[in-house]
This record gives C-alpha cells, structure tokens and sequence, in this order.
C-alpha cells in the first residue's frame, strides 16, 4: 500500500514534534550535572510582555539550589511598564541572591532600566546602551484621509479621551497633557537609575536625554562596572559567590511558540534597527 505524500509529510513532523519534547526530558533525568548553579535569564528582542521574564526571576528565587543569577539583555527596549516589572523583581531577587547583568549587542531603554537592578553590569566595548528616556510617537493622517474622501467621526465622554489620535492634529493642550504624562515617567526611570547606580540624580538627569552610549562611554560616565563577556560576568559572579569548580548554568524555561519567536524575531531586528541606524556609518568606513 502506498503511502501519499500529505501522509508522509505528517508522519515527518509527528517525528519532530516527538523529539523536540522527548530529548530535552531526558537530558533533564539523564543529563544533570553536579556542581554550585547560577540562574540565568534571558530578555531578547523588544520588551512588550513581562511575564516569561518574570517567571525566571521568580522560580529561581524560590530555588535553594541557584547560588545566583546573569540577567542576559540584548534588547533595546519597550513599554515602560513591562521593564518597570522586570526591574522591580530583580531588585527582590537581590535581596536573597546575588545578580549580575550582562549586556550583549544593545541594551538600551527598557533594557537599560532592567539592567539597573542588578548588583553588577558588565558591557562589551561595543555595545549600545543607555537611551535612558521615554519617547511617544504619533503619525497623523487627516490631510491624507480628506484627499481620498474618507472622514473620521469621534464620541467621546471626556476632552483629552482621544489625545494622541492619528486622525487629526494634536492641540497645544493635548501636548501638554501627553508632555506632563512622559515627563512623569522619566522621572520615575531617572529615579531608579540613580538609586541602582548608586549616582545623584542631578548627575543621572545630566545622562537622561535619550542619548546611547558605547559601553566604554558607559563605563566612563558610571552607567556599567565593566567592560566584559558573558563568561566574565559569569566568572565575577563566581568569584563573588565563592564557588570553586566551574558553575553549572541554569537557564530559563520559557514556552517555545513559533508565532511568539517569529514577532519577537522580527521586532528584535526592527528594533535594533532603528537604534543602530545612527552609528553604522562607524562600521561602513
């Protein structure tokens, strides 16, 4: 009997599916190593959602085995509140663990927020990071819409319920409101710089015009501790913690989704687009 192709396509991937779930199980029961662990949690791409982040910090708090933890940012940033969450259980985690950051390609905004709360930061020379403002942007689209007839109509209950709608231009009053709403942000965001860092916050607003910085830059004007690896933050943390042999790494178990990998992929690189384009002309020389 013939098997057709739709059938074997599906056997392939039934194959696959079977793998994936069966090989990581047993490398859990068969493959565990004996030694001092350091935790480590891994923030990608665009920060959008702070649950999976959380989720790390939080089980490995809870883990007596977890001697402490890397927090690995590559990431330039994203909504204010789902960095402000990550910072503010990193900062608990602190309080029974030691946590070392590591920053990879860029860690900037958001990402630097995050970084903040750590005991340590380590950057490599070349990386990106600072960016410490809050940004919002608007696209208006009114003059378009009346040129190809189509007309919005609005009902709302308050002044300033539909501030910032694409579909006319913003009032002086509006921009006021929205200016008083981020300025209170940035305060926040300048305020937990300072305490992390350990710096006035004069001398952190001074810092805080959105500016990026390599991790030299950063280094100099007290933003980082070190200039470093991964591996160097993992053999400071080591060194801290008094382990003797070499640590087993435990990483974070986040649920695989393609859809989440492919949208977290695409605005990783949009995002770090859109930070890098003003310094490229540094590699293209």
């Amino acid at each position: 009997m013939t098997i057709s192709k739709t059938k074997k396509v599906l056997i392939v991937i039934a194959i696959i599916v079977v793998v994936l779930v069966l090989v990581p199980f047993f490398i859990g029961i068969f493959g565990k190593e004996s030694g001092d662990k350091i935790g480590v949690v891994e923030i990608e791409g665009t920060i959008t959602d702070s649950k999976n982040a959380m989720d790390d910090i939080v089980r490995f708090k809870d883990d007596e085995s977890i001697k402490g933890v890397i927090v690995r940012i590559n990431s330039p940033g994203g909504g204010a509140a789902a960095s402000q969450e990550i910072h503010r259980e990193v900062k608990k985690l602190r309080e029974k663990k030691k946590v070392f950051v590591s920053m990879a390609s860029v860690c900037a905004s958001g990402g630097y927020y995050i970084a903040t709360a750590g005991e340590k930061i380590y950057a490599s020379p070349s990386t990106i990071t600072g960016s410490i403002g809050v940004i919002m942007q608007q696209t208006v689209v009114e003059d378009l819409m009346k040129k190809i007839g189509i007309q919005a109509n609005t009902i709302k209950s308050g002044e300033l319920k539909d501030a910032g709608t694409p579909f006319r231009k913003m009032s002086e009053g509006e921009r006021k409101y929205l200016n008083d709403v981020l300025a209170d942000i940035h305060e926040q965001f300048i305020k937990d710089v300072a305490e992390g860092r350990k710096m006035p916050v004069d001398a952190v607003k001074k810092l805080s015009d959105g500016r990026i910085f390599t991790g030299i830059q950063a280094k100099n004007a007290g933003l980082v501790d070190a200039i470093g690896t991964f591996y160097d933050a993992v053999e400071g943390l080591k060194v801290s913690l008094n382990i003797l042999e070499k640590p087993v790494l435990v990483y974070g178990k986040k649920p695989f989704s393609i859809i989440r990998w492919l949208i977290s992929s695409v605005a990783r690189e949009y995002g770090m687009e859109l930070n890098t384009r003003s310094f490229k002309y540094i590699y293209n020389q």
